[in-house]
């Protein structure tokens, strides 16, 4: 029942402004960490005058310090209370720096303190700087860094000459006579350039998503195209399938050879694209993130690291060229073919002569037809050219 009738903020160290361990009362009536007092005391030994921090009323001589159990207690409940209610920091929370114990979710760090706060905590931190201006922000993983290892002090300075973030004392110590500017003036200088660079991202994210548009309308083309010459071949060689059965195979499988090609290396370009495109967009976010961050050293930090936009991509267009050239062939082929047999037929005057004959000018057909291993290159990345060997006379010349 006490526990509920009080404040959590009643039974916190002025001090350290976590709840009171090892509470003791000095004669002033403020209740203090036994371990805060005791340090701040030791301070005092020299005047031996000895202060509340709190009212500042003084004391001599030291007064004697026991630990009140009741106190004590009644604390013990706090704790217990406000580890039931307190908000735990996860694995990618910012930790509370004045939480014993386990560490509680921080949202606030103060740029005076150069501590983090949860909630609990940051209250207190008001309660006792009300009045004094301490500068706050979210709570950042980047406090330490934003810290001067060596003065510890703020990096609020950026020095031109050095390309870095220093505070006062690093300015008229090592950096002194450098150019050098607040963090606030150098983050709006770099702002600009980081508008332009984003911008250039966003370009060459548009320029390779038409690519990408491009290069499907080119593969859907070329698809289509592909499928009508094989259609239109096997419609022919149908005509034909007593005489070049198996060149037609052949034919078939050189038109599927040359789309497998076009289509695999467009779809490699694609993937290419599509990988880049990804790759950009998270750099795009996280440039949006770090022009929106109120952390000016993080910002100016980062910004020295950033990539280089890469220029626009080069990316081989696919050339819609049609597959007429084969269909064409082939129906060359077929017309010379059925004349050539239908004079034959009518020289032959038995049937037995016209079989020979027709068995006979089987042999020259292949002659007709182009090898599958000559050169297929007059279409884009890949092309098949066939071409009709014509002579005088009844067959086709230096066909063996």
């Amino acid at each position: 029942m006490a526990e509920a009738r009080f404040s959590h903020d009643q039974f916190r160290c002025p001090v350290c402004l976590d709840l009171l361990k090892d509470p003791v009362t000095i004669p002033c009536g403020h209740s203090y960490c036994m371990s805060c007092i005791k340090q701040c005391w030791n301070q005092e030994d020299q005047r031996r005058d000895y202060s509340c921090p709190e009212c500042r009323q003084t004391f001599r001589p030291r007064p004697a310090l026991k630990k009140s159990t009741m106190l004590a207690e009644v604390v013990e409940k706090m704790k217990i209370t406000e580890c039931k209610t307190a908000v735990p920091a996860g694995p990618g929370d910012v930790k509370c720096d004045v939480c014993t114990g386990r560490k509680h979710k921080a949202i606030k760090s103060c740029l005076v303190c150069l501590n983090s706060f949860c909630q609990n905590h940051l209250e207190q931190h008001e309660n006792l700087f009300k009045g004094k201006r301490h500068d706050l922000m979210d709570a950042t993983r980047y406090l330490q860094k934003m810290i001067c290892s060596k003065h510890k002090k703020l990096l609020d300075i950026f020095c031109r000459s050095d390309q870095s973030c220093i505070c006062m004392l690093c300015m008229v110590d090592k950096h002194k006579n450098h150019d050098t500017v607040s963090t606030v003036a150098e983050r709006t200088e770099k702002q600009k350039h980081l508008g332009d660079t984003q911008r250039k991202y966003q370009q060459q994210i548009k320029k390779r998503k038409k690519k990408l548009s491009e290069l499907k309308e080119a593969v859907k083309i070329h698809k289509h195209s592909a499928q009508t010459a094989v259609e239109d071949s096997e419609r022919i060689f149908d005509k034909l399938i007593r005489f070049i059965k198996g060149r037609r195979s052949e034919v078939t499988q050189m038109i599927r050879d040359q789309e497998k090609t076009v289509v695999s290396q467009a779809e490699a370009l694609m993937k290419q694209l599509e990988k880049e495109i990804d790759q950009m967009r998270s750099i795009n976010d996280e440039l949006e993130q770090l022009s929106q961050t109120h952390n000016h050293i993080h910002f100016l930090q980062s910004y020295l690291s950033l990539p280089v936009p890469p220029g626009s991509p080069d990316v081989p267009k696919i050339t819609e060229r049609s597959f007429d050239k084969v269909g064409k062939s082939v129906s060359r082929l077929r017309q010379e073919l059925e004349d050539f047999c239908t004079e034959d037929i009518e020289k032959l005057s038995g049937r037995e002569n016209c079989h020979n004959s027709l068995v006979s000018e089987v042999g020259y057909l292949e002659g007709f037809l182009p090898d599958p291993r000559e050169d297929m290159t007059d279409y884009g990345l890949c092309s098949f050219s066939p071409t009709l060997h014509k002579s005088s006379g009844r067959g086709p010349e230096g066909l063996h």
